[in-house]
């Protein structure tokens, strides 16, 4: 985007989740104990890789080689443990021998007790030594979770044992590890999902409000209808990637009870989660879960599922006999795991109780505060101090006499600039109000924001002590109050087209970006054709040199004439700029 002197480069953040147990740097230390990536899918079973150690017997103090090896993955966690108590904590500490491709962790309290992968990269093979330590037991076992991708992963794979010398050979115990649990089974819906009992048997959220996911592809639709102990809960809309939605006791992401409908290879799989913060979901167990369903029909995804109200004992599952806000949210989703939304989750406008009386709601992508902090920002810098830059540039001839003990010009110019630091303070105040602090998820907007606050102040205050007309300091005055006011306007402009991408105010696109750039290119225009036209306009005064006689043009005609055609532009360009404003506020009133 370019304004005169200055290129303005968009700053898109895409925050992309990692696809080995949501922990592409391998900080995976909450999975130590149990060995299972939190990816809420079976593991398989015959593994591909294995582990092997460089002697069968060990020593307090010997350091032994180990090494991991098979098919290519991407992820693994390898561990030693008490052969004879593989479900307790690990035994001794690793050294790595290639810290690009493995680190270690510190598991139960034991700095170097495990050992992970650095990053998502395809391996082959891992080698690390491991250090016997002073009170080890008779026997160790060696176990490797490896991750090859998101949804084909193996839990610990058991290698060798290495006993120390002198002791009873090893007996295998009866159990050493307790088998996963199977999946619910999940059908295929045969129908279509629809609105007719929203408000009467189904509590129902929509987006457009009373859309009909029967009758329309792009209607969003969540639904759940209560009978004597459990909830059927139905869920549908667009997308290639899957489709969610949380139960929060706030508008914030962190700590939910969320559920997610996942695309994989034409097939949807129904996950629990719950969301810890602002980060990656965390799968859980599909066990709560029943009568699970699915239909892929014109790229809408639907699926359906039932659970208790009530889950006593179940961790990260709400009591659905309380009153929460509700998120919907979809996304891409690649080989079963899903990315960032693709735009700010639509929530309720306030809590409601899904299994109490039945309601038909909305909600918005965007929260009132936010639209409030666009709408008065759009305002400001894309109307009054538009205006009256202008105004100021070309009108001091046009507007020259006095009104109330100044000239006309500079009071519509003055009440222009204080009503655009007004604005600007208002909605300068109002994310901070929202977030409760400073909002280190957005990128360079607030810092570009709190500059241009600095510029507005520093304007008002530059004003207030601006010297006399004909005072020497009134030149210096004159370039410091233009540069300053110019500044603000460019870092303005490149702030808005930074927030327009914003979760919380995400205007749809690309049509945003070519408003605001034709908004910049209209002002931009504007200002070349008034320039152009005052220096003509000056030309009509001309002093001819003559046999050293001056004579000067009358210039009352074109004087009036210029000075029409500037209030032509001008009243042209303010419906412009009222145009462009009008679609930005459209925009942001329908988020």
């Amino acid at each position: 985007m370019a304004v005169p002197g200055f290129t303005l480069g968009a700053f898109i953040l895409l925050l992309l989740v990692s696809s080995v147990a949501n922990y592409p740097n391998g900080k995976v230390t909450k999975s130590c104990r149990g060995m299972i990536p939190k990816h809420g899918q079976t593991p398989q079973s015959d593994p591909a890789c294995h582990i092997s150690v460089s002697q069968m017997t060990f020593r307090p103090g010997d350091q032994i080689k180990v090494t991991l090896s098979g098919p290519p993955f991407k992820g693994f966690l390898l561990e030693a443990r008490d052969a004879e108590n593989l479900s307790g904590p690990p035994i001794g500490s690793f050294t790595l021998i290639d810290s690009q491709v493995s680190q270690l962790l510190t598991c139960e309290d034991i700095q170097g007790s495990a050992v992970s992968h650095t990053s998502p990269s395809k391996k082959t093979e891992i080698k690390v030594y491991w250090n016997a330590p002073s009170s080890a037991p008779n026997h160790i076992k060696f176990l490797a979770t490896v991750v090859e991708k998101y949804k084909i992963y193996w839990v610990k794979i058991p290698g060798p044992i290495i006993s120390q010398p002198n002791v009873l050979p090893f007996t295998t115990p009866k159990a050493t590890i307790a088998p996963m649990p199977t999946l619910p089974p999940v059908s295929h819906l045969t129908k279509s999902f629809n609105a007719s009992d929203c408000g009467n048997k189904k509590f129902c959220i929509r987006s457009p409000l009373n859309c009909d996911p029967e009758k329309e592809l792009a209607c969003v639709f969540l639904s759940f209808t209560r009978d004597a102990k459990s909830v059927m809960v139905e869920m549908s809309g667009p997308s290639k990637g899957y489709l969610s939605f949380a139960f929060s006791h706030d508008r914030w992401m962190g700590d939910d009870d969320a559920y997610v409908c996942i695309l994989e290879d034409q097939t949807v799989h129904i996950q629990p989660s719950h969301l810890t913060g602002r980060s990656h979901p965390v799968m859980d167990s599909r066990d709560p879960l029943e009568d699970m369903a699915w239909r892929l029909v014109d790229g809408v995804m639907q699926c359906s599922f039932r659970r208790n109200i009530t889950l006593p004992g179940v961790k990260n599952r709400f009591d659905l006999n309380a009153s929460y806000y509700i998120f919907l949210a979809d996304g891409a989703a690649d080989d079963g795991q899903i990315h960032k939304h693709s735009q700010q989750p639509l929530i309720t406008y306030e809590k409601y109780n899904v299994t109490g009386y039945p309601e038909n709601i909305g909600g918005s992508h965007s929260l009132l505060l936010l639209k409030v902090h666009g709408a008065l920002m759009f305002v400001a810098w894309m109307t009054t101090v538009s205006v009256g830059v202008l105004i100021a540039r070309f009108f001091k001839p046009v507007w020259s006499k006095a009104l109330f003990g100044d000239a006309a010009w500079f009071q519509v110019h003055r009440m222009l600039m204080l009503t655009t630091s007004a604005l600007t303070f208002i909605a300068f105040l109002l994310p901070f109000i929202y977030r409760g602090g400073w909002n280190w998820h957005a990128g360079y907007h607030p810092y570009l924001g709190c500059i241009v606050m600095i510029l507005a102040v520093l304007q008002l205050l530059s004003a207030a002590f601006r010297p006399p007309l004909h005072d020497p300091r009134r030149q210096m005055f004159n370039w410091t109050h233009w540069s300053m006011g110019t500044a603000a306007r460019i870092i303005a402009v490149a702030a808005m087209f930074l927030g327009m991408d914003l979760p919380g105010l995400n205007l749809p696109g690309p049509w945003k970006t070519y408003a605001m750039i034709g908004f910049v290119a209209w002002h931009v225009g504007t200002e070349i054709v008034l320039e152009v036209h005052t220096y003509r306009l000056s030309r009509k005064v001309e002093i001819l040199d003559d046999d050293r006689i001056q004579i000067l043009q009358s210039f009352t005609a074109a004087e009036a004439e210029g000075y029409a055609f500037k209030k032509a532009v001008l009243a042209i360009y303010v419906c412009g700029n009222l145009t462009f404003l009008t679609m930005f506020l459209s925009a942001i009133n329908h988020l």
